[in-house]
């Protein structure tokens, strides 16, 4: 049984419901595998997030039209949002009829209810484990926005449901655009597949830059549900610190590239500027990936500093900053798949674009994607060095996601409030900076 009551057997009446056979992909309709092919698209979470990755979905469409002459009929048919005037704002671009833009803490279900093939999620992250089950249970294809967790259960949730999604043949694509992105593709395939550079034996990957615009410059003094959704990015409960938020693309190439996430985290940082929120400044990561392999984690968003967001790994043979510069033998990019804006093939499209075009191009024609679990465990590590830094404590892969017997304050711990809170609405509203009690102190009981 999924969190939440969802059980294989919601699943499997699910399948029958929306036409899905097991062991084989979703069918999308009488036309889906030839011309003519209706592509049905809702999005939950109408901010700029939401409505840029609606807009590159659409894009997409008309991207593989071009190139490859699909015929993919594209229909916005639904949006969700919180507030129910974004998701009429974002439905009114694209004919969405205002009864079909649903507000409130259930707009979710109501997209699920539509006849929508696949659902965009962009979100708070903490809402992403609900979704995606409800998604899955309601037999549609997902694309959902990074990361998709706050805490270990809610990673924990994200990779049975993408285990679920795979039984029922779904795709699931996550926001980690430099899963799609060529360079990454390409230098993985050469270095971790085919072995280009030899052993990995240490790097560094980091998200290190100024203030952000998102955050608040002044206190945010929440009163309602509804000012804690608008100012997510500010909460830890509802982002899980920018570490999450942010940080978790390098820490997906670490993942990546060493094969495996870590086995253990150690780790420090703190808040020193903020005004506004719950959230912390800086941290700084040893992510132990065992037979002797670290790497160091960094992610910083303060003005005046030195700024760098990247990976650079060493090898037995080399070193690599993990997007180009390393040909593989052969690429593992099918040779029709459109990955250039321009037909001379020197402009690639970004990763934010080229994720929905191979969503698309693998829902046509019928190819399994899935990556939920990928995701899910660059989420995790996240949510390890935040756990760590937090509490000045060692925090190991077993006890935060294998054996709950280890240790279950780590094991269960969850950020409140949580997705269900906000349904119900019956949440106190988290301490704010400038109290200090606001903020996580290592040693403080």
């Amino acid at each position: 049984m999924l969190h939440n009551g969802l059980t294989r057997r919601d699943f499997m009446r699910g399948a029958v419901a929306s036409g899905a056979a097991l062991g084989g992909l979703t069918i999308l309709g009488a036309s889906a595998r030839g011309q003519g092919k209706v592509v049905r698209v809702a999005l939950i979470g109408c901010g700029g997030r939401g409505n840029g990755a609606l807009a590159q979905h659409v894009e997409a469409a008309k991207i593989l039209n071009d190139r490859l002459n699909l015929g993919i009929e594209m229909k916005v048919v639904a949006t969700g949002d919180w507030f129910k005037d974004r998701a009429e704002g974002a439905g009114a671009r694209y004919g969405v009829p205002k009864d079909r833009c649903f507000g409130g803490p259930d707009n979710y279900k109501k997209v699920m209810e539509t006849d929508a093939d696949v659902v965009l999620m962009a979100t708070a992250p903490a809402f992403r484990p609900l979704h995606l089950e409800a998604a899955v249970k309601a037999g549609k294809h997902v694309f959902m926005e990074k990361p998709v967790a706050v805490d270990p259960p809610g990673c924990r949730r994200v990779i049975a449901a993408g285990e679920e999604a795979a039984k029922r043949g779904l795709l699931v694509v996550a926001g980690t655009q430099r899963r799609h992105e060529k360079g990454y593709i390409e230098t993985a395939q050469a270095v971790v597949k085919e072995g280009a550079l030899g052993k990995l034996l240490t790097g560094r990957v980091a998200w290190c830059m100024g203030w952000i615009g998102w955050s608040a410059r002044q206190p945010i003094k929440p009163k309602t549900p509804g000012d804690l959704v608008r100012t997510w990015p500010n909460w830890v409960a509802l982002c899980g610190d920018h570490i999450c938020e942010q940080h978790v693309h390098n820490l997906d190439i670490a993942n990546w590239f060493a094969g495996r996430p870590p086995k253990s985290c150690v780790g420090f940082g703190g808040s020193a500027r903020r005004k506004a929120g719950d959230m912390w400044d800086f941290f700084s990561l040893d992510l132990d990936y065992g037979d002797g392999v670290h790497i160091h984690s960094m992610c910083r968003q303060i003005s005046g500093c030195w700024d760098w967001v990247g990976e650079e790994l060493v090898y037995e043979k080399g070193r690599t900053h993990c997007s180009g510069g390393i040909k593989p033998q052969e690429s593992p990019i099918p040779k029709d798949l459109p990955y250039t804006a321009d037909p001379e093939g020197k402009r690639l499209f970004g990763g934010h674009q080229q994720e929905h075009i191979n969503l698309l191009y693998r829902l046509v024609k019928g190819l399994p994607l899935n990556e939920a679990k990928a995701v899910a465990e660059a989420t995790a590590v996240a949510v390890m060095g935040r756990i760590a830094a937090y509490t000045g404590q060692m925090v190991t892969w077993a006890e935060m996601m294998e054996d709950p017997k280890k240790k279950p304050e780590v094991y269960s711990l969850t950020l409140r409030p949580t997705a269900e809170d906000f349904e119900t609405g019956d949440f106190p509203m988290p301490k704010e900076l400038p109290d200090p009690a606001a903020i996580a102190v290592p040693g403080r009981p």
